[in-house]
């Protein structure tokens, strides 16, 4: 069984020996390195190629926002998934943006982080359940998304509600009825239309659109 090979990074040496020691317990999950702050989470993310990367956003010499695009530019296949004090729904917005796929605060449970980090292992969105009610409730926040000149068709439409509700490519496939190859090619077209850069903010887009719940 292929393990996940995670980074942790959090300045906070109570809270990241913490996760280390939980994730040590795990058949699946592999510890490749520990960082303090984001300087050197480049570094070690550089040089052990990590699946996913647990990162704060509160550290000293450079944040995880500061960080998020170069972990980006160095290991684009990691999956980064913010662990935080904070759960603003600005903070979210920008972190997806930087290009971030989860976002867990870390008054998460034990098993919230592991299917967390399962999660995006995948390829899935992951937003911790406070902060997506906090999103979805954030009525005074503009919405920043660009609209698209295209509409989506009915199909992209079901795709991206789905996609709202956590679902992967080969569970929409089989609630859809058509193929995976099908959902992928939906999925790059509701991306392009929609100016977004993964799946996590298209999920953020459904919510704040009122499409995540849609029937029609």
């Amino acid at each position: 069984m292929k393990k996940i090979r995670t980074l942790v990074v959090d300045d906070e040496s109570v809270v990241r020996e913490g996760v280390v020691a939980i994730l040590s317990f795990q058949s699946d999950i592999d510890v490749v390195g520990e960082a303090v702050d984001g300087i050197m989470a480049v570094e070690i993310a550089r040089e052990t190629k990590p699946d996913v990367i647990l990162l704060d956003m509160v550290m000293p010499k450079q944040d995880g926002l500061a960080t998020i695009p170069k972990l980006k530019q160095i290991v684009p296949d990691a999956r980064i998934l913010v662990l935080t004090s904070f759960a603003e729904a600005d903070r979210v917005y920008q972190a997806i943006k930087a290009g971030a796929i989860g976002y867990l605060l870390k008054d998460a449970t034990r098993v919230q982080l592991l299917q967390a980090i399962r999660d995006v292992a995948r390829g899935q969105a992951s937003i911790h359940p406070s902060v997506a009610l906090k999103v979805i409730h954030d009525i005074d926040h503009p919405s920043e998304v660009l609209y698209t000149a295209e509409p989506l068709t009915r199909r992209e439409l079901d795709t991206l509600r789905l996609i709202a509700r956590g679902l992967s490519n080969q569970e929409i496939a089989r609630t859809l009825n058509v193929h995976e190859r099908t959902i992928a090619k939906y999925v790059s077209n509701i991306l392009d239309k929609l100016h977004l850069a993964n799946r996590t903010q298209a999920a953020l887009y459904a919510i704040r659109e009122g499409i995540a719940e849609s029937k029609d």
